[in-house]
C-alpha cells in the first residue's frame, strides 16, 4: 500500500515546528537542552505528560554532542547508537513509531529535534501507562519513568516492585534529580 504524502497545512506545519527546534550547535559543549523548552511543553501537552519530565531527561541526555554531523559520525564508529536530542534506540524508536502511527524514520531523530522530542515524550506516555498505580517509595513516579527510558520499561517495573537498581540506573537517577532545578529554570524562561 503506498503512502500517502501530508498535505499542504500538514508540511507547513512541520516546517514551522523545525524551525521552532534549532539545529545544536556543532562546537561540542555548546549544547543547551534549554533551547527546546517550546518545544518540550508542546509535546509533552500533546503526550499528556509533565514537561518537567520530559526536559529533566533532555537535560540527562545530554551527555554528547548533538549536531546531526557529530551524530553521523557517532552512529559510523558505533552503530547501535541512539539519535536524537532525547537519545532514541532504533527498536525504542520503532515501537513508538508503530504505537503512535508516526511515519518518520529513526534517522530523522539526528536531523528533527522537534521530531525527537516528540518521540520521547510519547515513550515516556507508553512508559507511564506501563507503570503500575502503586511503586515503592523509594522512587517518585517521574523516576521511575525516567528510569524506564533509561533502563527500559521491563527493568522499570522491577524498580517499582523494589528491585534494587543497578550501578548505571542510580548514576541516571543521581543525574536526573541533579537536573530538575535547571529543567524547572528552562520551562519558567519558556513560557
Amino acid at each position: 500500500m503506498a503512502e500517502l504524502s501530508p498535505s499542504a497545512p500538514e508540511q507547513e506545519s512541520t516546517k514551522s515546528e523545525r524551525r521552532d527546534a534549532p539545529t545544536p550547535p556543532l562546537r561540542p559543549g555548546a549544547y543547551d537542552p534549554a533551547d527546546y523548552a517550546e518545544c518540550v511543553v508542546r509535546s509533552a501537552a500533546e503526550a499528556e505528560v509533565s514537561p518537567l519530565l520530559v526536559m529533566t531527561v533532555l537535560h540527562n541526555e545530554a551527555y554528547k554532542p548533538h549536531h546531526p554531523l557529530w551524530e553521523r559520525l557517532w552512529q559510523w564508529w558505533k552503530p547501535g547508537a541512539s539519535f536524537g536530542v532525547a537519545n532514541m534506540h532504533s527498536a525504542t524508536f520503532e515501537q513508538v513509531r508503530r504505537s503512535h502511527g508516526l511515519s518518520e524514520r529513526w534517522q530523522d531523530l539526528r536531523d528533527d529535534q522537534a521530531f525527537a522530542i516528540r518521540a520521547a515524550a510519547l515513550h515516556l506516555r507508553d512508559l507511564d501507562r506501563a507503570l503500575p498505580e502503586r511503586h515503592v517509595r523509594r522512587y517518585t513516579r517521574d523516576e521511575l519513568l525516567a528510569l524506564g527510558y533509561n533502563a527500559g520499561e521491563r527493568n522499570m517495573r522491577a524498580f517499582a516492585r523494589g528491585v534494587p537498581a543497578g550501578p548505571m540506573a542510580r548514576s541516571y537517577l543521581r543525574r536526573f534529580r541533579a537536573y530538575r532545578g535547571r529543567a524547572e529554570a528552562a520551562l519558567r524562561n519558556a513560557r
